[in-house]
């Protein structure tokens, strides 16, 4: 049995009110007779008058509450990408592409890769925050850290020799080399998310989301005048535009520190890494195959017989997709942290109920995007460009990027479920299975095979994206969350033991506990 000693103080200054999470008390012993069975349903803790909804309307605004600062965020930080985008387009056609080509080799290589690790950190915190469980939630931000850091070391090397990789592989030299002194003054962004990315799941998993809404609102408020600083005052040109978004994130990272109190790194944080790592390398592979797959399909439209319009069209597109992800992500981000917060108290019923109302809720955004998506396809394109074959091709996939929309979103947030379950390895099997096995070939089949060309691409979107949320739904819809609850014990609690399956699971555990949390 683990201790379930309840912590005095927060380990987190300037934590929100209103973002407190309760605790029930110890379920009842069994009854013996019918009175018994009566009195024990009775919530010694009755709630206000005010806060007696509905358990699946309360969970629902729980969840609200949680991921709508979330989304905000999603929405700030996605604003900071069209500002850099805007500043390279102002600087020529060169530079913009030269930004465009280092972007997505940072996204491939670097981003995606630090973003996926962290992740692993997601259940550990959320189930120890509901377990009651301090120097594990502390432990685990400090190893994250130190993880995400060493993992930025051969990231480096590979950033330092972009212009060689990309040179090997044909790319103009020209190009190559303004995308190199690009990437050379992203650099600092390598340290700066070594730091953000746990930091954010660590305030995150205790329902404290408040404060990365400020932290984002200030990073983008500055990134306007940093870019105008330092390409048109100082005419640092392309690298300015780094430059300025590497700043951005250095004061993201400030203002998220200060929200921090000062924790000095317990002597354990150096060692007991084995159940983050575990937990960490699938999620990278979910998050990578993901992220690979839209840098994949540029690569597909440069090879369709009008290469400019078709790359061009699906810049946008993805810009698109990328705003539309902000909302399903933030929902998947706050069921993640509800369901490992339940299963960390011992509540699967709460677990499963919150899982339950995410995923209805992203069936219902889903046709929201649906149904935008569709609304928007003959005006949306002329926000970005004036050329009428570029219009034609977005206006074309526009209804089929909403039927994507539609399964991304109830399968985005059925990987937060999952994630929230410690189960990272699902997701991975589910998105190589469906992107991979299934997206791709029809992506290729109906783009080249059947000659359908740029909208064939987007249906093999369609049929991963189709594939995927059925793998998750069924996932979701036959989980053991007694189980669960199970597997959330062994991962939180101190029992000295070498942890391995948890009673049929898969295992994902291979640490002696009692080191990782022995509070």
């Amino acid at each position: 049995m683990c201790s379930t000693t309840t912590p005095t103080t927060t380990t987190v200054a300037g934590e929100d009110k209103n973002h407190h999470h309760h605790h029930d008390p110890p379920p009842p012993p069994p009854p013996s007779d019918l009175y018994l069975t009566f009195l024990s349903q009775i919530d010694p803790n009755p709630q206000k008058p005010t806060a007696q909804l509905p358990s699946s309307l309360s969970e629902a605004k729980s969840l609200f509450d949680l991921s709508s600062p979330i989304a905000l965020m999603g929405l700030l930080l996605y604003s900071r990408s069209i500002v850099s985008m805007l500043f390279l387009g102002s600087l020529g056609d060169l530079q913009l592409a030269s930004g465009s080509l280092a972007l997505a080799f940072a996204n491939i290589t670097g981003y995606s890769v630090l973003s996926g690790l962290s992740l692993g950190m997601d259940p550990l915190c959320s189930q120890a925050f509901g377990a009651r469980r301090p120097k594990l939630l502390s432990l685990t931000l400090h190893r994250s850290i130190l993880f995400l850091l060493c993992s930025s070391l051969p990231i480096s090397f590979c950033w330092l020799n972009m212009s060689k990789i990309l040179l090997l592989l044909g790319q103009d030299p020209k190009l190559t080399f303004l995308s190199q002194k690009y990437l050379l003054f992203s650099l600092p962004d390598l340290l700066s998310f070594s730091f953000i990315h746990p930091i954010r799941i660590y305030l995150r998993s205790q329902g404290i989301t408040r404060p990365l809404t400020a932290a984002a609102a200030i990073s983008a408020a500055i990134h306007v005048p940093l870019n105008l600083l330092l390409t048109k005052y100082l005419h640092l040109g392309l690298p300015g535009v780094a430059a300025a978004s590497a700043a951005s994130n250095v004061v993201l990272l400030l203002c998220l520190l200060s929200h921090l109190g000062w924790q000095s790194p317990a002597r354990e944080c150096l060692s007991g890494w084995a159940p983050l790592v575990r937990l960490a390398l699938p999620s990278c592979v979910s998050v990578c195959l993901e992220w690979w797959w839209y840098e994949l399909m540029i690569v597909l439209c440069g090879l369709l017989p009008d290469p400019k319009s078709a790359v061009a069209s699906m810049g946008v597109l993805i810009q698109t997709t990328a705003l539309a992800y902000v909302f399903p992500s933030s929902l998947g981000f706050g069921v993640s942290t509800r369901v490992g917060n339940e299963l960390g108290a011992g509540r699967p019923d709460k677990a499963r109920a919150s899982a339950h109302v995410a995923v209805l809720a992203s069936v219902v955004m889903g046709f929201s995007a649906m149904g935008f998506a569709t609304g928007v396809k003959d005006v949306w394109g002329k926000m970005f460009t004036s050329d009428p074959e570029i219009l034609r091709l977005t206006s074309l996939a526009l209804p089929i990027v909403g039927l994507c929309e539609l399964g991304n979103y109830p399968q985005t947030v059925g990987c937060g479920v999952v994630r929230g379950t410690a189960r990272p390895s699902v997701a991975a099997n589910v998105n190589l299975g469906a992107f991979y096995l299934v997206g791709m070939p029809v992506a290729v089949g109906l783009g080249f095979g059947l000659e359908i060309g740029f909208c064939g691409l987007w249906m093999g979107l369609l049929a991963a994206q189709v594939c995927c949320a059925g793998l998750m739904l069924h996932v979701v819809g036959s989980t053991d969350w007694e189980e669960q609850a199970k597997r959330a014990k062994a991962l939180t609690c101190a029992g000295g033991r070498e942890g391995g399956d948890v009673e049929g699971q898969e295992p994902f555990i291979s640490i002696k506990v009692g080191g990782v949390a022995g509070d």
